[in-house]
C-alpha cells in the first residue's frame, strides 16, 4: 500500500479475501489466477444475446427503461452553464409533448459544472435515490488519469462538495497495463474516501476502465474485479473519448463478473456501458444481455445505467412514432 492511502479502509470483502492487507503481490497473485476468457464462446454469446427480439408489447416497456437508466451526458471542453442547464431541462422533460415520458436517471457533467446542474434541477435532484435526477460528475483527471494522486482526489472532492450524488473516475491505464495492481487499487481505495461527505455518507463512484485501451478481455475482467475489490460500487466501461468505447461483449464480461460477485458475497455491483451506444435497437440489446446474465433485478438506475448523449432522442423518436404510427423527424426532439 502507498503511504497516501494506509489509512484508507477498501472494500470489507477484498481483507477477507487476501486474509488481510491487501498488497501489490497478493493482488497480482490473485487476478492472474482468474481464468481466462474464451474470447470466441464470448462473442458468440453476445452476438446470440443481440439477436433476440422482443414483443410489440413489449417495446414501450422497453424504450421508457432505457430511458430511465440513461445518464445524459455532456462532456466537452466548450461546455458553458447555459449549455448544463438545457441538458437538465431535457433531463427533467425529455419529450414536451408528452408529459407521461418518463425522466432520465442523471445528467453527467464535468466537476465545475455540478453547481449549475444541482441549481438547475432544483427540487427534481435525487440526492443519490431513485425518486428523481441525479448529479453524476467526471473526476481524477478525466477522460486521461494522467493527474498526482493529490490533483485526483481534490478534483473528487470538489464535485462532492459542489453537490455530486455521483463520481466516475477514471483508472490509471498504464499502471494496471504495466502490472501494478496496487497502484490502481490504491488509488480507487483514496479516491472512494474522497467521495465521503460531511455527513459520513458517500457519493456513489463508477470506476472507468477505458476497455478500449486494456487490449484483451482478460485485462477487462481483471480490471473489473480489482476495481469491486477496492470498492468501486459501478464499473464503467469508457470515457466516451476512446475508441472502441461500448461493446456489447465487453459489457458481457463485466456483467459476469458482477454476477459472480454477487455469488461470492451477496452484494450488487452496478454496470454501466458508456460511448457508442446512439440508437433504441442497440440499448435495447444490452437490456437482453442484463436481464439474460444477471437478472431482470439490475434493471433499475441503481444497478445500470447508459452512458449517452445522442441515444436518447432516438429512444424518444420510436417512442412517437409507437404513438403516432409514423416516425417523426429529427426536429421533433431537442438538438443536444
Amino acid at each position: 500500500m502507498t503511504e497516501t492511502t494506509k489509512a484508507v479502509v477498501p472494500r470489507a470483502t477484498a481483507l477477507e479475501i487476501f486474509d488481510g492487507p491487501v498488497t501489490d503481490a497478493n493482488l497480482r497473485r490473485y487476478l492472474e489466477g482468474i481464468p481466462g476468457v474464451d474470447a470466441v464462446g464470448l462473442e458468440q454469446r453476445a452476438a446470440g444475446l443481440g439477436t433476440r427480439s422482443i414483443k410489440t408489447s413489449s417495446k414501450k416497456w422497453a424504450l421508457d427503461t432505457i430511458i430511465g437508466l440513461i445518464d445524459l451526458t455532456t462532456l466537452e471542453g466548450a461546455d458553458t452553464p447555459g449549455k448544463v442547464r438545457s441538458l437538465v431541462a431535457k433531463a427533467i422533460t425529455p419529450d414536451a409533448s408528452d408529459p407521461a415520458t418518463p425522466r432520465v436517471a442523471a445528467v453527467c457533467v464535468y466537476g465545475d459544472m455540478v453547481p449549475y446542474a444541482v441549481d438547475a434541477l432544483g427540487s427534481h435532484h435525487a440526492h443519490g435515490t431513485d425518486s428523481g435526477i441525479n448529479v453524476a460528475a467526471v473526476a481524477t483527471a478525466f477522460p486521461s488519469g494522467r493527474a498526482s494522486l493529490a490533483i485526483k482526489l481534490s478534483d473528487t472532492a470538489d464535485a462532492v462538495d459542489a453537490g455530486a450524488d455521483e463520481i466516475d473516475m477514471v483508472i490509471d491505464r498504464g499502471a494496471f497495463l504495466a502490472g501494478r495492481y496496487g497502484q490502481v487499487f490504491d488509488e480507487i481505495v483514496a479516491v472512494k474516501e474522497a467521495c465521503r461527505r460531511a455527513d459520513g455518507t458517500y457519493a456513489h463512484l463508477k470506476v472507468i476502465l477505458e476497455t478500449g485501451e486494456l487490449n484483451t478481455y482478460d485485462n477487462v475482467r481483471r480490471a473489473s474485479w480489482l476495481s469491486i475489490l477496492a470498492g468501486g460500487d459501478f464499473i464503467k466501461t469508457s470515457t466516451g473519448k476512446v475508441s472502441p468505447a461500448a461493446t456489447l461483449p465487453v459489457t458481457l464480461v463485466m456483467l459476469e463478473v458482477v454476477r459472480d460477485w454477487h455469488r461470492l458475497t451477496g452484494e450488487k455491483i452496478g454496470v454501466k456501458p458508456a460511448g457508442g451506444i446512439r440508437t433504441s435497437k442497440d440499448a435495447i440489446k444490452y437490456l437482453v444481455t442484463v436481464a439474460e446474465t444477471v437478472g431482470e433485478e439490475w434493471l433499475t438506475p441503481s444497478l445500470f445505467r447508459f452512458g449517452a448523449s445522442s441515444l436518447l432522442n432516438d429512444v424518444l423518436l420510436q417512442r412517437q412514432k409507437m404513438t403516432t404510427g409514423h416516425y417523426s423527424g429529427a426536429d421533433y426532439v431537442t438538438i443536444d
